[in-house]
């Protein structure tokens, strides 16, 4: 009797963190997550993607009204607030959102984990680039300001692509870490809102860096404590590059860097050291 050939999966071994190679041959499964992600998240919206102008617009505004008008937080000299909450606003948002979507990813996906074999990794990578439509969507709009407020545009623009990717990395080494601990503790995902929102304040967004490191100066903290905040360099450096005023300082995205790649190497060994767990506990 002739039996059928069969395909024997086991885990991998060695210290290799990422399978590249692996990554590329499901190609087409990774573009019909980033698709479902995005359709997912306006299906049977009345405003669809509006609300990728939306989201930032309104909380531009309330910051504005908020931080500007009643808490007297003002844009470095020259410049409007609105464009400079605007600016740090979009990276943060990336952010945001790809940690909130990227941390529930593989509780999300369960019905695929538990039927087929697929790299684990997809399944946060594919929620942290579906946010990248409303980043660009929300570009166009500070695009549009710029031009409204006159801002000039400088050779920092050529750093932008490099910030952007930053925030993405940034998002995916915190979101790999969450996805992970999400499949088997449920309280994360309850978690995870209040720690972006906590994040959000401890990041140069509604203000400029130098006030956060002003207040640790007065209580004898050395400044370089901030920047081990990895969204502190990126933010910081994406609005210099978009709208050239406010430099960071290089030890600032240094740090950044150092501790984004720390953070990533970490989650990405935690996440292959328990992903031939996630079928049985989602």
């Amino acid at each position: 009797m002739k039996t059928e050939p069969y395909l024997v999966i086991k885990p991998k071994k060695g210290w290799q963190l990422i399978d590249f190679k692996e990554l590329l041959a499901y190609r087409d499964l990774f573009y019909f997550l980033v698709t479902r992600d995005i359709k997912v998240r306006y299906k049977q919206t009345v405003l669809g993607v509006a609300w990728a102008l939306l989201q930032p617009l309104v909380t531009m505004v309330v910051f504005t009204l908020i931080f500007h008008k009643l808490g007297q937080i003002n844009a470095p000299k020259g410049m409007s607030y609105m464009v400079f909450a605007y600016a740090g606003l979009l990276p943060w948002l990336l952010f945001q959102s790809s940690l909130v979507q990227s941390s529930n990813s593989i509780v999300a996906a369960s019905n695929l984990l538990t039927k087929v074999y697929f790299p684990r990794l997809l399944a946060p990578l594919s929620s942290v680039v579906s946010g990248l439509l409303d980043f660009a969507i929300s570009l166009a709009v500070l695009a549009a300001m710029m031009v409204a407020f006159k801002v000039p545009v400088h050779w920092g623009l050529l750093c932008l692509p490099g910030f952007v990717l930053l925030a993405v990395l940034a998002a995916l080494s915190v979101g790999i870490w969450l996805a992970a601990l999400n499949a088997k503790y449920r309280d994360v995902r309850y978690v995870v809102p209040f720690l972006a929102q906590a994040w959000m304040f401890l990041s140069p967004v509604v203000y400029p860096a130098d006030k956060m490191i002003a207040l640790l100066d007065r209580v004898g903290l050395p400044p370089w404590l901030y920047p081990l905040n990895p969204m502190v360099g990126v933010v910081e450096g994406f609005r210099w590059s978009i709208l050239g005023q406010g430099a960071p300082a290089p030890y600032s995205v240094g740090l950044s860097v150092a501790v984004i790649l720390l953070l990533l190497t970490g989650g990405l060994l935690y996440f292959r050291s328990v992903e031939r767990t996630f079928a049985d506990v989602v």
